[in-house]
């Protein structure tokens, strides 16, 4: 997908803010609906009926959902909320492509638990906040948080769905008014599944004005531009389809000036499937934050062992101190150089974490009682590039039966990292598969990489023989800080 010069902005934007831990999501309805949960109005269809009500003449569904309630009480309401939400197991792309990418803090109006199951999905820890009791504990070490401001399906009494319900949410949900103005103060939200014509919008639009007054910080939702293929109805004359998609269209204009008021900056697209691209690239652009380095060397030629050595750490050093985060396998005369140079950057600057700077994943060295050696390793090396964006391959051989071979382990490293879309860049003067995969992708740039002359002209750099450490290092980052760019 070619994405527009908005679109641009504000997936550089967002990454931004998920980088520096300051990104959160708000998911409307529609985050579900898009996998198979019914919408508000179906939610409300046979209610309506009882009622003697048609639920498509109707625009006021709170109101369907009260006069329901003040006839029949509450049991039907519940039942609908309960059954109607729990028979989808598993989130949308959507879902997971946020799961993934390290936002912490998700507010959501839903009843289902798609949220939560995908983020516990990517082995996260989550905290739930669902009743005004949840404020009271807290997990630690948790990897997000949910707040459920509108209740869950498992305890339907309690879900924000009557006009009773919203007319007393700040007396009795004052906890959620109160954490929902920190986070809006000091975060970022992205709005996901708001249709804008959803009936819970105008009571959050309306909170988030009143809490924030005019100190609103600038948050983003996606909104679907009025289309004249969506005014073709057979029945009516070309003139009226035309005078209805103007209208709609005007009055589109009007909504996002109007949210503008609330700091919500709309994000056009023409088809809800461009969401999932602009999410994906948002993962992408994350992604190439951590660097895998793939590497083992029984042998360091064309370096001498201690200038291979001098070569690794200062590489992983100035890795480190660009605030890119390491992940190693651990790799046979490569891994304890590659953390020392992280470490050793942690200990210079005092750094927060090293957490933050380096994952070690190091191999399994005994089969499981379902898994050859070999088909572990394998499964290791998948989980280990599928957190990467970008891949550097160093020397790359080993010592089989008395002789030096090339390492056929970096070499599926190599064939992973196209499977997954992580960027590889052989550094070629160190020789072994390192020179074998430089020649490779030298004889085809543009098959492995985005089409970027300065970006072409680092790579190449990389298997000069008469290159300097420095300049080899200078070239790396250089090259690493164009992907982060294109």
């Amino acid at each position: 997908m070619e994405f527009t010069q908005q679109q641009l902005a504000f997936i550089n934007a967002f990454v931004t803010e998920i980088n520096n831990g300051d990104a959160a999501i708000f998911a409307g309805a529609g985050f579900s609906t898009s996998i198979g949960f019914v919408n508000w109005k179906e939610l409300l269809r046979d209610l309506a009926e009882e009622l003697k009500l048609d639920i498509d003449k109707e625009h006021d569904l709170l109101s369907i959902a009260q006069y329901h309630f003040n006839k029949f009480k509450r049991g039907k309401i519940n039942d609908k909320i309960k059954n109607e939400f729990t028979t989808l197991k598993e989130g949308s792309e959507n879902h997971k492509i946020l799961a993934r990418v390290g936002i912490d803090t998700f507010w959501t109006t839903n009843y289902d638990q798609l949220i939560e199951r995908t983020l516990e999905a990517e082995g996260k820890t989550v905290e739930r906040k669902i009743r005004n009791e949840d404020f009271s504990s807290n997990i630690k070490k948790k990897n997000a948080i949910v707040y459920k401001m509108h209740g869950d399906k498992d305890s339907p009494d309690e879900a924000v769905l009557l006009k009773d319900d919203y007319e007393s949410y700040n007396d009795k949900k004052e906890l959620f008014s109160t954490a929902l103005r920190g986070d809006l103060l000091s975060k970022t939200f992205l709005f996901i599944g708001f249709s804008f014509d959803d009936p819970n919008l105008e009571y959050i639009l309306s909170r988030i004005r009143i809490l924030l007054k005019d100190n609103t910080p600038t948050h983003f939702c996606f909104f679907r531009e009025v289309s004249v293929d969506g005014f073709n109805d057979p029945n009516k004359s070309e003139a009226q389809n035309n005078e209805e998609y103007v209208y709609a269209k005007i009055k589109q204009e009007l909504k996002i000036e109007d949210l503008r008021r609330y700091g919500i900056h709309a994000i056009m697209i023409k088809k809800y499937p461009e969401i999932t691209s602009i999410l994906s690239e948002i993962e992408k652009r994350i992604k190439r934050r951590n660097i895998f380095i793939s590497g083992a060397a029984h042998d360091y030629s064309p370096f001498t062992e201690e200038n291979a050595i001098k070569l690794l750490h200062n590489l992983s050093y100035r890795l480190a101190e660009k605030e890119y985060k390491i992940i190693s396998g651990y790799g046979l005369g490569v891994g304890s150089t590659i953390i020392n140079g992280a470490l050793d950057f942690k200990l210079n600057s005092h750094y927060k974490s090293l957490d933050d700077l380096l994952i070690l994943r190091p191999f399994p060295q005994i089969s499981s009682d379902t898994l050859s050696l070999s088909e572990m390793r394998t499964e290791y090396r998948r989980e280990m590039i599928s957190k990467a964006g970008i891949a550097l391959f160093v020397f790359g051989n080993k010592l089989n039966g008395g002789d030096i071979v090339n390492s056929d382990g970096m070499l599926e490293e190599f064939d992973i990292c196209l499977e997954h879309h992580v960027v590889p860049i052989p550094i070629g003067l160190t020789g072994a598969v390192s020179r074998v995969l430089w020649d490779k992708v030298m004889s085809n740039l543009s098959a492995y990489y985005p089409d970027n002359t300065d970006l072409f002209d680092a790579i190449g750099e990389m298997g000069r023989t008469d290159i300097s450490e420095e300049d080899l290092i200078k070239n790396i980052i250089k090259a690493i800080n164009i992907l982060q760019k294109i």
